[in-house]
Parts: structure tokens; sequence; C-alpha cells
């Protein structure tokens, strides 16, 4: 048989067993108070959506003025293409008509992105007269591509805001109607 262990006394008196019960039942409806949020993660939401909205602003302003100054400005003219790299990260053409017969320029980018061209196809081209290196597919002056980094990132910062005000009215709910911290 094994001994049984003899309970020490610790010099306070036992509570009865009702008492033990009224306990826990108390200390069951009462719950403690949630984690608050703290500060610096609401900064830092704060920050990451200040963050989004400045690189949406860089993808987004110098497309969409080039592609405003050439629907302004801009003159188009039948191109043929001379160069495709592979990856593409150029497409090199040569004007057939206008006051820049036989000149070759890289099509600029819209978005990251060039139009899909193979060597001897002809399309027309939309360049500034001032500066023949803005120069875009016409198509793409008149239909812009979907700018998806731009709308990425701005989807990115609704985001992060959302959850930075989500988690200040959060913050706001726990600190007025809940209970006060129990002292430790």
């Amino acid at each position: 048989m094994t001994k049984r262990k003899k309970k020490r006394r610790t010099g306070r008196q036992q509570p009865s067993p009702h008492i033990v019960k009224a306990n826990r039942l108390f200390v069951g409806s009462t719950t403690p108070r949630p984690k608050v949020p703290q500060w610096r993660f609401i900064l830092a939401s704060f920050g990451m959506s200040a963050l989004c909205i400045g690189m949406t602003l860089t993808l987004w302003i110098p497309g969409r003025s080039k592609l405003n100054d050439l629907r302004d400005h801009g003159v188009t003219a039948t191109a043929t293409v001379i160069g495709v790299d592979s990856k593409p990260k150029y497409v090199k053409v040569r004007f057939a008509n206008g006051t820049l017969t036989g000149r070759e320029v890289e099509l600029g980018e819209y978005a990251g992105m060039l139009p899909d061209m193979h060597v001897g196809e002809s399309l027309f081209v939309t360049y500034d007269p001032n500066d023949p290196s803005r120069s875009l597919a016409h198509r793409w002056v008149v239909d812009p591509p979907v700018n998806l980094p731009a709308w990425g990132t701005s989807a990115l910062a609704v985001f992060f805001l959302t959850g930075a005000v989500a988690v200040i009215l959060r913050r706001r709910l726990l600190l007025t109607h809940s209970p006060p911290p129990e002292p430790a």
C-alpha cells in the first residue's frame, strides 16, 4: 500500500464548500478585461497605410501624366517594329510617316508593361513632338491597360487603414465599457 501524504497545516482555516462554490460562480461571471491593442500596432497600421498610399501615387501619377500629355499634345504616326526583347524589356520602332520618318525610338512603358509585338509588325504610335522618346502605342493612349500595381497597393492601403480604424474602435470600446484591470 502506498502511504498517504499528510496535508500541511497552513495556519489558515479552509473555507467551507458552499463558500468555495459561491466564489467559483462569482469569478466565472466576471471575465477579466481582454488585452487592449497597443498604440504601436495602431501607428504601424497607419504607417503601412501611408506607405501604400505613397506607392500608389508613385505608380499612378507618372503613367497618367504621360497619357494626358500624349492625349493633349501627342502626334500619331505609323511605325514598324524593328526590335523586341524576349522578356520584353523594350520594343524598338521605326517611324514610317510623319515628321520623324526613319527615326528609331523605344516605346515607353505604361504600368511596367509593353505591348506584345513581333518584329515586322506595324502599329500606330502616339509620341510627344518635343520629346519623341515619350511614345506609346496609340491603342494604349486611347484605352490604357489596367494599372495592376497601383490598384494592388491602393487595395493594401484601404486594408491597413480599415484595420487601424477597427483597432482604434475596439481599443476605445474596451477602455470605456470593461471593468478596470485587477491590481497585481
